[in-house]
């Protein structure tokens, strides 16, 4: 999904709430690895469930790192199964949210329930003094661990529009963490050119 697509994308969206809910996790996504006091690049740290990786949002955080200029945004990609061969960037094991350290972001995508594993492990983070954000679809315990979390639930209420996608959830956070906020629209135009000009990342 290209810039375009991800802005038709908003304007389907636009009369409910996800946009807002959408962006409002970028945001925060955004602060924690720019604030001051963040670890810095590499300080990202994104983490799936034991059965399914987040390599979609991983590979477009990278890109959006890149469109942005902002190599904070880059996450390092944290498995649960780190195959025998793997190459360095994905061979960084569950092991290593133990050593997270204070500045550092742990961003929990679950689409399914994350395990008590992880959640104890994704907590101890906390306590070290990462911040903790999380996309769910409603796995008990991520709510209450994170800073932030946007949970999607497709059994909506009578009336009320359900949740986009877990994948499209992902594009909207991406795209709108490498916006920075309150852009002029030559800055929109020139980071949609950068992006049309720039070869696909072949890195996940």
């Amino acid at each position: 999904m290209d810039a375009s697509q991800v802005t038709l994308l908003r304007e389907l969206l636009a009369d409910t709430p996800w946009v807002e809910r959408a962006d409002g996790l970028a945001g925060a996504l955004r602060r924690s690895v720019t604030r001051s006091g963040a670890a810095g690049p590499g300080g990202l740290l994104l983490v799936g469930t034991e059965h399914e990786d987040p390599w979609h949002l991983a590979a477009h955080l990278d890109d959006e790192s890149r469109w942005a200029d902002l190599p904070e945004l880059a996450p390092v990609l944290v498995r649960h199964r780190v195959p025998e061969g793997a190459p360095p960037h994905l061979a960084v094991p569950l092991s290593r949210l133990e050593r997270t350290r204070r500045g550092e972001t742990v961003f929990v995508v679950a689409d399914a329930p994350a395990g008590e594993g992880l959640l104890q492990r994704v907590h101890d983070a906390r306590r070290t003094g990462a911040t903790v954000l999380a996309l769910d679809g409603g796995a008990a315990g991520l709510a209450e661990v994170a800073h932030e979390c946007l949970t999607l639930d497709q059994s909506a209420p009578a009336g009320q529009p359900p949740s986009p996608t877990f994948e499209l959830t992902q594009h909207l956070v991406s795209a709108a963490a490498g916006a920075a906020p309150r852009r002029g629209l030559r800055a929109v135009l020139a980071r949609i050119g950068r992006q049309l000009a720039q070869p696909p990342a072949l890195r996940w």
